[in-house]
């Protein structure tokens, strides 16, 4: 299987800054705009300010953007596991879909084969841990929701691209945490959500922001219930992940 590589540059990029920089992330965002053109347009819009490197259209073709030694602006205000700037270490994939603003849909079968295939080339390229192969609301929980609840991480996963949770056992005994909710329990989570990897402050209150977190790792682990409740089951995955990735 080939991927169909179209280039598309824009002016909307600049040099890494920094001595020996590494890219070591990888970031998917949905486009969230009515169609392809209209994102590719959008991107290479100078007053827009925004872009990515690939662009992976509903039919699979693979917009090439911006080259991946330079800095496209895709993450914005962003932190995932103590650094923050991530556009300066990344490389960003946008995927075709409306989004939620304009009627979410299932990604196609043509968007994921060609992303299987683009990432095991990237991952030739650049050496990027598993961990650090996220969405952007991973990245900006308070902010974004791509590229959301629909996205085949599982796949992604199966391919040897990025983590995915397994073998998991519900907690009989844990406490079900949501919204206003304070103590020492709450506390547990935030450290578990910031050691994996999410921007959390440890107040042992369950505020919006730890409800956007817990919403975040929910889109891309848990996708069937997105509701920013700490059940069981997220629980579990949580606690899963964490304990796979803690030499990781």
């Amino acid at each position: 299987m080939s991927l169909n590589i179209v280039s598309y540059p824009t002016s909307n990029q600049d040099e890494r800054s920094g001595k020996d920089i590494k890219i070591d992330t990888l970031i998917f965002h949905y486009t969230g705009m009515i169609s392809n053109q209209a994102a590719l347009e959008r991107m290479t819009d100078p007053k827009a300010k925004v872009s990515a490197h690939w662009c992976i259209d509903e039919n699979g073709t693979a917009y090439k953007i911006v080259p991946e030694h330079l800095r496209a602006w895709h993450a914005g205000k962003s932190w995932w596991r103590g650094r923050s700037n991530l556009n300066n270490i990344s490389i960003g994939i946008e995927v075709v879909n409306p989004g939620h603003e304009f009627g979410y849909r299932p990604f196609t079968l043509q968007q994921m084969n060609s992303i299987v295939i683009l990432c095991h080339q990237i991952l030739k390229r650049h050496p990027i841990n598993p961990r650090n192969i996220v969405g952007h609301s991973d990245v900006a929980p308070d902010r974004k929701k791509d590229p959301g609840e629909l996205f085949d991480w599982r796949r992604l996963s199966n391919e040897g691209i990025g983590i995915w949770p397994r073998s998991i056992i519900e907690p009989r005994n844990s406490r079900i945490l949501k919204i206003k909710d304070y103590g020492p329990e709450v506390k547990l989570c935030q450290k578990k959500l910031a050691k994996f990897g999410y921007g959390l402050y440890q107040d042992g209150i369950y505020g919006e922001k730890t409800q956007m977190v817990v919403m975040a790792f929910q889109r891309h682990y848990r996708q069937a219930r997105v509701d920013g409740v700490l059940d069981h089951g997220t629980t579990a995955i949580l606690d899963h992940l964490v304990n796979y990735t803690k030499d990781k």
